[in-house]
């Protein structure tokens, strides 16, 4: 899959729209605690200012749901985009309002704008037709460069795109970056490729499992979902996550694996506890033997020794979803130690999924990662085999 290029606009003292994906944790006192997204997007911004253009960014953040609500203004993202810039960021005080139509037609080459949530607009997760014509109103090129929201179709991402032609609209550096990436993986992997698949739910990762079942040759399962599957074996899951509504599917994944030769790994044991609390008595039990009124909330030491030595000949390792309840300290120790594991591997290894990067975060290893993915539910859907919205006006058509 190519996509329209952003080296081939004539982007020389123009002005351009970049739809970013700033859509970053915060602690409690309203600070960032990752910024990964957002440098993520310097190549493409300084891209565009070595052009000599007026950069106008865009941005969701969180889910306001259509209201201005306080605790959702990009102000902090302003302050650490310039900070990393190391020139002014000005903020407009709306979306497509008085205040960000005035500053955007003012906007001069060399300058930076930031328009407030996209998500202050009720418009923009309905896609709505207005809203993206006003946003492209503002520059005269559209770059989208918002892998992690590009599984979308809001005003921003999709909508926008029908008002320019395919010589005013890209991909930017990084949303070219993760689709290559991810078209190369589910291609050509250095074989033996396994994925190991984790989270709390099989529903969000169903069509991703059915997907890679012909892709890869070994599949390592944890988190809440492992529970669906076990049950389904007959085993006793005590009161553990479970959908009891995906048995059968999750029994087709399993026939599916055996019929194509692929390895399909479960948990052994696990580690249980009668509530989800830091302060919970917890112990190891097989995964076939946890007790009535307990849960499963990470997986147990044999588990890990299994999956190492699954995972030890391995040359493409995909990882999406943790193993446990991993941000509780208590509960985290399996997704460490798989982790400390994959990143100490020859192999190539990526990470997607909001949860899986937090993880290798925490842990320390996000360095020793051959990619980190800035999209969780993009990703998956590339896993899925879909053509994301905000990629379909992108791609250029073969004749």
């Amino acid at each position: 899959m190519e996509l329209l290029n952003i080296k081939n606009l004539d982007l020389v003292e123009k002005k351009v729209f970049i739809r970013c994906d700033f859509n970053v944790p915060m602690d409690e006192f309203g600070n960032i605690s990752d910024d990964r997204r957002i440098r993520a997007a310097l190549s493409t911004i300084n891209f565009c200012l070595d052009q000599d253009c007026a950069v106008i960014l865009a941005s969701h953040l969180g889910r306001p749901k259509g209201q201005v609500v306080e605790k959702y203004s990009l102000i902090p993202v302003a302050r650490r985009l310039q900070q990393l810039l190391k020139r002014e960021v000005t903020l407009a005080g709306d979306v497509v309002g008085p205040d960000a139509i005035e500053k955007a037609s003012k906007l001069e080459k060399h300058k930076i704008l930031l328009l407030e949530n996209l998500r202050f607009e009720a418009g923009e997760t309905e896609d709505d037709k207005e809203l993206s014509k006003k946003l492209a109103s503002m520059a005269e090129f559209y770059i989208n460069d918002a892998f992690g929201v590009s599984h979308r179709a809001h005003s921003s991402v999709h909508g926008i795109t029908k008002f320019f032609d395919d010589k005013h609209r890209a991909a930017g550096f990084l949303l070219q970056r993760e689709i290559q990436f991810f078209g190369k993986l589910m291609k050509e992997p250095t074989r033996p490729f396994a994925a190991i698949v984790g989270g709390s739910k099989v529903s969000g990762k169903l069509e991703a499992l059915t997907n890679l079942l012909p892709r890869v040759d070994k599949i390592f399962i944890g988190g809440g979902m492992a529970f669906t599957f076990l049950k389904q074996m007959g085993y006793n899951i005590g009161s553990s996550l479970v959908e009891n509504d995906l048995l059968d599917d999750a029994q087709h994944v399993m026939d599916e694996a055996k019929k194509l030769g692929v390895k399909f790994y479960l948990p052994v044991d696990v580690i249980a506890a009668e509530k989800f609390a830091a302060d919970a008595v917890s112990k190891i039990v097989t995964a076939q033997e946890i007790p009535d009124n307990w849960m499963g909330l990470d997986i147990g030491p044999a588990t890990v020794r299994l999956y190492r030595e699954g995972l030890n000949d391995v040359q493409t390792v995909l990882w999406n979803g943790p193993m446990g309840v991993y941000e509780m300290e208590k509960f985290a120790r399996g997704s460490s130690k798989i982790a400390h594991f994959v990143a100490d591997s020859y192999a190539t290894t990526v990470v997607g999924g909001g949860d899986t990067a937090d993880l290798v975060q925490r842990v320390g290893v996000d360095e020793e990662m051959s990619f980190i993915s800035t999209g969780g539910g993009a990703s998956l859907e590339l896993l899925e085999g879909k053509i994301l919205p905000g990629v379909e006006s992108l791609i250029i058509l073969e004749d």
